[in-house]
């Protein structure tokens, strides 16, 4: 499996990170039909950085974010005949995983977190960055500033936002989901993640205003420009 780029491995890394082989054997014991699988493999795997990442952020805590993940990939892959081709799989597998945690993680989260520093930084930020930085002029200035802060400054920052506000920046910001979709995954109305979106981007904008006055760092975080639509 690969690694996100600046991250290097460690120990620790690889006895909680979840492999291709570990998702590969737990779907075959839900269905030995390999040419599904292969397909599902395909399309599925290259998201599991930032599914990971994702979890991360909803569990913090290395182990519980492995196990959310593969449990979303065999869920996924259980339903996967019902999902649409063509259609947003990134967005209906963060859904799964949304789902999952609400419904599994949720309900029994152990410490705030058990791990390292370097853990968190590269791997919640991930991969993900990208969709941010494709985003173009839809981008918010909080999404501007995650790019010019340290990753630790962003992660401290959105940590200290309430839970659904959270995700509802991370899903925008740097996942670069629209509102629909963010809609769709965390199963509320559209104007409910808005309100989200407004509160969370407005409590993240005081705190990275804070960190990069403190460090006479400049970064956009004067206003936001929203979500896609």
């Amino acid at each position: 499996m690969s690694t996100p780029e600046g991250h290097e491995p460690t120990p620790t890394d690889a006895a909680v990170e979840p492999t291709e082989a570990d998702v590969d054997a737990a779907l075959e014991a839900v269905d030995a039909d390999a040419e599904k699988r292969a397909l599902f493999e395909e399309q599925a795997l290259p998201f599991m950085d930032q599914l990971y990442a994702a979890g991360m952020r909803m569990t913090r805590n290395p182990a519980d974010a492995s196990d959310l993940v593969q449990e979303t990939f065999v869920k996924a892959y259980a339903a996967f005949a019902q999902f649409q081709q063509g259609t947003n799989l990134k967005a209906w597998l963060y859904r799964i995983q949304t789902n999952t945690f609400i419904n599994t993680y949720r309900k029994k989260q152990r410490d705030p977190y058990q791990g390292t520093i370097d853990e968190l930084e590269d791997w919640q930020m991930g991969g993900a960055e990208s969709a941010t930085r494709a985003s173009g002029s839809t981008r918010s200035a909080e999404a501007e500033a995650i790019d010019h802060l340290p990753d630790s400054a962003v992660k401290d920052a959105l940590q200290k936002v309430p839970e659904d506000f959270r995700m509802a920046v991370y899903f925008a910001d740097v996942e670069g989901f629209s509102y629909q979709e963010i809609a769709d995954i965390m199963k509320t109305p559209v104007g409910t993640v808005m309100s989200r979106l407004h509160r969370g981007r407005r409590l993240l904008r005081e705190l990275l205003a804070d960190y990069a006055r403190d460090r006479g760092i400049a970064v956009p975080v004067g206003s936001s420009k929203g979500a896609k639509k």
